[in-house]
């Protein structure tokens, strides 16, 4: 069942409330701000004292222009650039409308690995690339199931959503950002 997302400092009592490891997937079409969303919700955590982790997947404009995507380390704030749009008549990575920088995901991946306990965990997004096996942040699969966290928020695109629903059945919520 999908639910309203909620405020963003709710989600600190939502830790709090925790016994056990919850998944919430938060779900939304493009540009609906499930990003900006997980940025605040990791502000109002940091500023609780929760131990945050993992990564988010803030965009990059040029005026109104979506040029590029930039990859944030939740627990460190540092930041590097995830993909940019390719010029015009030249693909991007496997299909899709990025170009993605195999430096930052192979940094995402490591980031992801080396997750221990926490609090919070943001997975900020799990997409084609993920689901397919193809790339991306295949180890955020491995720091979901290892459940080192009192809650963790992984973003996915509604058209997987029924597939991530199948890998974890397990899940607490589905929020959706509309």
């Amino acid at each position: 069942m999908k639910c309203p997302v909620p405020e963003p400092e709710s989600l600190v009592d939502e830790v709090s409330a925790a016994a056990a490891p919850r998944l919430l997937l938060l779900t939304g079409e493009r540009n609906a701000g499930k990003t900006r969303w997980c940025g605040h919700a990791c502000d109002a955590a940091r500023a609780a004292g929760l131990d945050v982790a993992g990564l988010i997947s803030p965009p990059v404009y040029a005026g109104n222009d979506r040029v590029g995507i930039d990859l944030l380390n939740a627990a460190t704030g540092e930041r590097r650039q995830l993909a940019r749009r390719p010029p015009p008549g030249e693909a991007g990575t496997a299909g899709l409308h990025w170009r993605f920088d195999a430096r930052t995901l192979a940094w995402g991946n490591a980031v992801m690995r080396s997750i221990r306990a926490c609090d919070l965990l943001f997975v900020d997004e799990l997409g084609p690339l993920e689901f397919r096996g193809d790339g991306g942040f295949l180890a955020a699969f491995d720091a979901i199931a290892a459940r080192r966290y009192r809650l963790a928020v992984a973003v996915i695109r509604p058209s997987l959503l029924e597939t991530a629903c199948a890998r974890w059945p397990w899940r607490h919520r589905i929020y959706d950002q509309e």
